[in-house]
Protein backbone atom coordinates (compact mmCIF):
# COMPACT_ATOMS: atom_id res chain seq x y z
CA UNK A 1 0.00 0.00 0.00
CA UNK A 2 3.02 2.48 0.98
CA UNK A 3 4.40 1.55 -2.47
CA UNK A 4 1.17 2.65 -4.78
CA UNK A 5 0.88 5.85 -2.48
CA UNK A 6 4.64 6.67 -3.12
CA UNK A 7 3.90 5.93 -7.15
CA UNK A 8 0.87 8.27 -7.38
CA UNK A 9 2.63 11.04 -5.41
CA UNK A 10 5.39 11.13 -7.82
CA UNK A 11 3.18 10.71 -10.69
CA UNK A 12 1.07 13.16 -10.24
CA UNK A 13 4.40 15.71 -9.64
CA UNK A 14 4.82 14.86 -12.98
CA UNK A 15 2.07 15.91 -14.03
CA UNK A 16 1.96 19.19 -12.14
CA UNK A 17 5.23 19.59 -13.35
CA UNK A 18 3.97 19.09 -17.54
CA UNK A 19 1.50 21.11 -16.90
CA UNK A 20 3.02 23.81 -15.51
CA UNK A 21 5.70 23.93 -18.45
CA UNK A 22 2.71 23.67 -20.58
CA UNK A 23 1.28 27.08 -19.16
CA UNK A 24 4.88 28.83 -19.40
CA UNK A 25 5.02 27.80 -23.23
CA UNK A 26 1.69 29.34 -23.73
CA UNK A 27 2.89 32.32 -22.52
CA UNK A 28 5.88 32.56 -24.31
CA UNK A 29 7.97 32.35 -21.04
CA UNK A 30 9.63 28.79 -21.69
CA UNK A 31 10.72 27.72 -25.03
CA UNK A 32 12.55 24.91 -26.43
CA UNK A 33 15.24 26.58 -28.78
CA UNK A 34 15.84 30.14 -28.83
CA UNK A 35 15.77 30.40 -32.18
CA UNK A 36 12.13 29.69 -31.58
CA UNK A 37 11.23 33.21 -31.10
CA UNK A 38 13.69 34.25 -33.33
CA UNK A 39 16.70 35.94 -31.33
CA UNK A 40 19.95 35.61 -32.63
CA UNK A 41 21.80 37.28 -30.58
CA UNK A 42 25.15 34.82 -30.41
CA UNK A 43 26.54 34.61 -34.33
CA UNK A 44 29.57 32.90 -35.58
CA UNK A 45 30.82 35.12 -38.34
CA UNK A 46 33.99 33.72 -39.69
CA UNK A 47 36.60 31.22 -38.58
CA UNK A 48 40.61 31.16 -39.07
CA UNK A 49 42.77 27.86 -38.66
CA UNK A 50 46.37 29.05 -37.16
CA UNK A 51 47.49 25.36 -37.08
CA UNK A 52 45.42 21.81 -36.05
CA UNK A 53 44.79 22.54 -32.51
CA UNK A 54 44.71 26.80 -32.61
CA UNK A 55 42.00 28.69 -33.92
CA UNK A 56 40.54 32.30 -34.48
CA UNK A 57 36.96 32.69 -34.19
CA UNK A 58 34.62 35.87 -35.39
CA UNK A 59 32.01 36.06 -33.24
CA UNK A 60 28.83 38.43 -33.04
CA UNK A 61 27.31 39.05 -29.55
CA UNK A 62 23.76 41.19 -30.19
CA UNK A 63 25.91 44.59 -31.13
CA UNK A 64 29.17 43.94 -30.37
CA UNK A 65 31.99 41.84 -32.26
CA UNK A 66 34.66 39.62 -30.33
CA UNK A 67 37.94 37.83 -31.76
CA UNK A 68 38.27 34.49 -29.67
CA UNK A 69 41.10 32.00 -29.56
CA UNK A 70 40.79 28.73 -29.09
CA UNK A 71 44.07 26.01 -28.33
CA UNK A 72 43.80 23.24 -26.34
CA UNK A 73 44.92 25.05 -23.67
CA UNK A 74 41.49 26.70 -23.38
CA UNK A 75 39.99 29.76 -24.75
CA UNK A 76 40.97 34.01 -24.69
CA UNK A 77 39.31 36.91 -25.77
CA UNK A 78 41.30 38.91 -27.93
CA UNK A 79 39.55 42.05 -29.30
CA UNK A 80 36.28 43.36 -28.65
CA UNK A 81 34.47 45.80 -30.76
CA UNK A 82 31.61 47.49 -31.45
CA UNK A 83 29.28 45.79 -34.01
CA UNK A 84 28.99 48.76 -36.47
CA UNK A 85 32.57 49.97 -36.46
CA UNK A 86 33.56 46.36 -37.62
CA UNK A 87 30.71 46.51 -40.14
CA UNK A 88 31.89 49.62 -41.76
CA UNK A 89 35.15 48.38 -42.28
CA UNK A 90 33.76 45.27 -43.85
CA UNK A 91 31.73 47.51 -46.39
CA UNK A 92 34.85 49.91 -47.53
CA UNK A 93 37.29 47.49 -48.56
Amino acid sequence: MELTTQIAAAGSVLVLLYATLAWLRRRGVATISPKAKGCNRLEALDRLRLGPQHTLHLVRLGDTALVVASSPSGCALLESRPWGEVQRKETVQ
